[in-house]
């Protein structure tokens, strides 16, 4: 008979249940998943332009075949593009009217409660002009544009005085509150550091203190020699969590000690979108496209190691879950690794096979 087992994450103060009892099969949550549809106008598909808000960032191929950066200019919406970042329409976070009110952002009392204003940015990065190019297909330059894109952005977001924190994520599927299945990130830029990479800054600050070492790095070097692996090129190394939330949930880390994406060389940026197509690629190969979220995490601190959390949408977190921030989770990660090492070495044959 199976045991459930109650586990620790490795530096949060968190808790995740693997009911093994409860598990399905991969191909159980497969079934679950239902066709999306295109719709009939798409705000992010080229000649649709006038229908969001002018790009802050827009890459061109020019006649060289280099890439040039530009943004709309003058209420003009350019058609040529590549990559095109544009404000979001029904931002959470909202840049201050004039610079100088940046001082505002300050936190404030509030007859016994605690506020602050929301100054910040929220943008969305359309990945490709291709509506289904979505990155476990995509075609590896095309990835490329997407992470110097990001990269990009991120560079000017980091040097606003009002913004503490630069968040890039990515919804795929409506049950994972994707409400545009063209391809695309977001980057939400905040205030304040968000709870779970505060966490995580503090206790890799505090290790990194009393040891001299980065904890990711003690943990990279762990996962890479168990059963929780996945898949490694010698850059990226991607494996199961030892206490995921999330069935089949994945995280991707550079071998080589980095605190953001900023601080990645050209090689590895070739070697990121390589990752992401290959693991991506595997998921959906696994489990017929499934709908996940997708979360960078990264803080431009010496102690911290950025990466990329990957969340398959494949349970509900219902009141145990919530009234107790104590997570079950029906597939162990052993497992999760185990059905995803086949699928993941499909796609580098997939990928290596293909000329870009």
């Amino acid at each position: 008979m199976l045991t459930n087992d109650l586990r620790k994450d490795y530096i949060l103060d968190r808790w995740v249940v693997i009911a093994s009892q409860r598990r399905m099969r991969p191909t159980d949550y497969a079934e679950r998943q239902s066709e999306e549809r295109k719709p009939a106008i798409c705000p992010f598909c080229p000649g649709n332009e006038n229908l969001t808000p002018p790009a802050s960032l827009i890459y061109v191929m020019a006649e060289n075949g280099r890439i040039e950066k530009t943004r709309d200019e003058n209420g003009a919406r350019r058609k040529d593009w590549i990559i095109r970042c544009i404000p979001n329409l029904y931002p959470a976070f909202s840049p201050p009217a004039m610079e100088n009110q940046e001082d505002d952002a300050s936190v404030q009392f509030f007859h016994g409660y605690v506020r602050m204003k929301a100054y910040g940015c929220h943008e969305v990065l359309v990945e490709s002009p291709n509506h289904d190019e979505h990155p476990s297909v995509a075609r590896l330059q095309q990835l490329i544009h997407v992470i110097n894109a990001l990269k990009d952005r991120a560079t000017y977001l980091m040097r606003k005085k009002y913004i503490r924190y630069v968040s890039v994520f990515r919804n795929h599927g409506a049950s994972a509150g994707a409400s545009l299945s063209h391809a695309h990130l977001q980057i939400i830029a905040t205030p304040i550091i968000p709870k779970t990479v505060r966490d995580e800054a503090d206790a890799s600050g505090k290790f990194y203190a009393e040891t001299g070492k980065c904890v990711f790095c003690e943990i990279i070097s762990r996962e890479s020699a168990s059963e929780r692996l996945i898949w490694d090129n010698g850059v990226f190394t991607v494996f199961t969590p030892w206490a995921p939330a999330n069935p089949f949930e994945f995280w991707i880390f550079p071998k080589r000690h980095q605190s953001t994406i900023l601080d990645l060389t050209d090689d590895e940026v070739k070697s990121l979108a390589e990752t992401i197509r290959i693991s991506l690629g595997g998921l959906k190969r696994l489990l017929n496209d499934p709908p996940y979220n997708l979360g960078f995490h990264m803080i431009p601190e010496e102690h911290y190691h950025w990466h990329i959390e990957v969340y398959p949408k494949l349970s509900v977190w219902a009141g145990f879950e919530k009234s107790t921030g104590i997570f079950i989770n029906t597939v162990s990660p052993e497992e999760a690794a185990e059905s995803l090492r086949e699928p993941f070495r499909i796609e580098e044959k997939n990928v290596k096979s293909i000329r870009y």
